[in-house]
């Protein structure tokens, strides 16, 4: 994956429907994230779907994404590749597409980025780069503006403000137009409090620096 080879100006209805199963995946109950697979049959291409299963153990933990995970299976009928062909598989790979990834994520702010993370504990940045953007975020099917929307309604539905601020910022770098995230925060708003939307929403002016 080139990290900026996708500029999204609107919100089509396929992507939508992947913001949608990205926040039922990480926050939903399981009525909700049946229904968000139901819908992401019809509506999503089966890569994609695949790919915003992986990236919720990040975000959300293993048990949530096993738990999404076989429920596509049932849903979807579709039986899981017996191999990966869109794995990253050595170390020295990993961290090459994840400090990539990750720059182009946070901008200006990378370099602070790391000396944060590093103050917290060196193998937090280790896990952050290689792991998390290295391994996960830079695989091939899904163009990382809509793995950094998917990520957006993620952290919004987990109300988890600081990582949402950061991707927020992430969603525009990666090549998401501000019309784009607007729309991505109003397909998770009817499953937030109405304070969590005021709130968001005012992260995401000061972010447009309004």
């Amino acid at each position: 994956m080139v990290p900026s080879d996708v500029t999204l100006t609107t919100l089509d209805d396929e992507t939508a429907a992947l913001v949608y199963l990205a926040a039922m995946l990480a926050g939903g109950s399981e009525s909700e994230t049946r229904v968000a697979l139901t819908r992401a049959h019809q509506q999503i291409r089966a890569s994609w779907v695949d790919e915003v299963i992986l990236q919720t153990y990040l975000f959300a933990g293993f048990p949530r994404a096993l738990n999404g995970a076989r429920e596509w299976r049932r849903i979807s009928g579709r039986v899981a590749p017996t191999i990966d062909t869109h794995a990253i598989d050595t170390a020295a790979e990993r961290l090459a597409k994840g400090e990539v990834t990750c720059a182009t994520v946070y901008g200006r702010f990378y370099e602070q980025l790391r000396v944060n993370i590093r103050e917290l504990h060196p193998a937090l940045d280790q896990w952050m780069i290689e792991e998390g953007y290295g391994k996960v975020l830079s695989r091939a099917p899904l163009d990382l503006a809509r793995r950094e929307l998917c990520i957006v309604a993620s952290c919004a539905i987990a109300r988890q403000d600081r990582q949402l601020h950061s991707h927020l910022h992430g969603a525009l770098h990666a090549g998401a137009s501000a019309d784009v995230v607007t729309a991505t925060l109003d397909v998770v708003g009817p499953f937030l409090a109405p304070d969590d939307v005021r709130r968001y929403h005012g992260l995401w002016a000061r972010v447009q620096g309004k």
